[in-house]
Formats: C-alpha cells, structure tokens, sequence
C-alpha cells in the first residue's frame, strides 16, 4: 500500500548558494547567490541554458556538492551528505542489471534492515503504482527506456523520500514516450505528495508539470524569475494547446534564449 507522509515534508530552502569548482588551474563559477524556498508537497521546475548550474542545484540538495558559500536546508535540516530523505532519479538510470525489477525495488528498503516479507509488499506496491505490475521478476536489460525510468522512480518513492530530485529524467526517451512519462509521473506525484525539484532544458515539459518554473540565467547561475503556472490540476496532454499555456511559454521562451545567447560568452573566472 503506498502512503503519503502523515504531516506535510519537503520544505527545501536553498539560501546564497554559490558553488565553484576548479578547472585546469582556475576558478569557475557554476552557481552564484541562488536562492529558492519550496512548500512541502510542492513541484518546482529548474530551466536554463546548458551549463548554467541546474544540476549543481540539485546536486547541492542531494548532498553530492558541498556549497562554497550559502546553505541548503531540508525540513529544518542542513544538507551535509547524501540520505535517503532526498531521492534521485537520473537521466540515465542506475539500476543494478544483475538485480530484477523486484530486487532493484526493494534494495533500499533491504539496507534499511527491512525484512523481506514486507519489503517485497512495498516494492510490489510502488511497482503497481508506476504501471509495472507484472513485470517483478524482469531484468533491466529486457525494459525500454521508459520502463526502466519507471523502475528508477519506484526505487526511490518505495523509500518515502521527503524530497525527489530529477534530473532530466526523461531526456534519453523519444517524444511520445516522453509525455506519456509526464503523464504517469504528474500521477504519481499526486498519490505520494513529495516535494519534487526538477531539472529540465525542455520549456513544455517544466509548465505542463510544475506549480512553479525557475528560470535560471547563464553560469554563473542564480535565478533570473521565478514564475507560478496557474494552469488547474488534473493537468490533460491537452493543456499544452491552450492560450494561457502558450502566453506562458512564450514570456519563458524568451528568456531562455536571452540567457542562451549570454552562455555563448564563456564568463571570465
């Protein structure tokens, strides 16, 4: 049975962050002065030019990128490493090819000490929820890529993650597959009620699913505007289509390729 959190969790407040790194002898710097406060439950969606710092965001939530100044806060916390609070699902997924769908599933679950009637239960659970019932006894290599992305994301919920973090999940898949994967994940977000912070390149995909887009300028990245999409929930394919989808998409369009044009510069250290 899959399960919402008992009272509401995902608070995320990133606060000054700046993240710089060291590149053949000089200092560069990804992220400058980034600052974002989410409400728990709610789903954020991270835009901008390539290199602009939307995965160094990320990563400073996940705990794999220490900050060079500032501070990344989960529900009160201090982010100082990675934990299982915070779950990621990657672009191209992580699971173990030598694990069933089942066993990749209940992996965390196992390392938690849970035993193995019930984590099998939950596994299963989450399965159901991503449309892969059925499929428990597969192995990665014999899904699609979006299958595989389905498993990915029921590795992480079946951990009851206060926070999802994705990082253009759905950007190795092809176009039809894509929606559909938006689709599924826009119901799935409904049933567990995590915070979702999402990392994308593609404008449809960050309006047709987020309550809030962040559009971030070129490296180094801070946000440039931060834009609610008042569009209703449930959300069809069919959105996209409407006036005020367009209308939105074109004031982010914009600035996108404003900010695209910028990162042609390379910024000096």
């Amino acid at each position: 049975m899959v399960v919402a959190p008992d009272r509401p969790t995902g608070r995320i407040e990133i606060t000054d962050l700046g993240v710089a790194f060291s590149r053949d002898d000089r200092r560069v710097e990804a992220v400058r002065r980034f600052t974002l406060m989410t409400t728990p439950g709610e789903f954020v969606a991270l835009l901008g030019p390539s290199g602009c710092g939307k995965t160094t965001v990320l990563n400073a939530v996940a705990g794999f990128v220490q900050p060079t100044v500032g501070r990344v806060v989960v529900d009160g916390e201090p982010v100082r490493e990675p934990g299982a609070d915070r779950g990621v699902v990657f672009q191209q997924h992580s699971l173990f090819p030598w694990k069933t769908v089942l066993a990749n599933v209940e992996f965390g679950l196992k390392m938690r000490g849970i035993g193995p009637t019930e984590r099998s239960a939950q596994a299963r659970s989450y399965l159901n929820l991503v449309g892969l019932a059925g499929f428990e006894r597969a192995y990665p290599g014999e899904l699609s890529g979006g299958m595989q992305q389905r498993v990915g994301i029921a590795r992480v919920l079946v951990n009851r993650p206060r926070v999802m973090l994705m990082d253009e999940p759905f950007g190795a898949v092809d176009a039809q597959t894509r929606l559909a994967m938006q689709e599924l994940l826009l119901g799935v977000w409904r049933e567990v009620k995590t915070t979702v912070l999402f990392v994308t390149h593609d404008i449809d995909e960050a309006i047709f699913l987020a309550d809030r887009v962040a559009v971030m300028t070129a490296r180094p990245g801070q946000i440039r505007d931060l834009m609610p999409v008042k569009l209703p929930r449930p959300r069809p394919a069919e959105v996209i289509t409407t006036p005020e989808f367009m209308a939105l998409k074109a004031r982010v369009l914009a600035q996108v390729r404003e900010e695209s044009g910028r990162a042609w510069v390379e910024p000096r250290p």
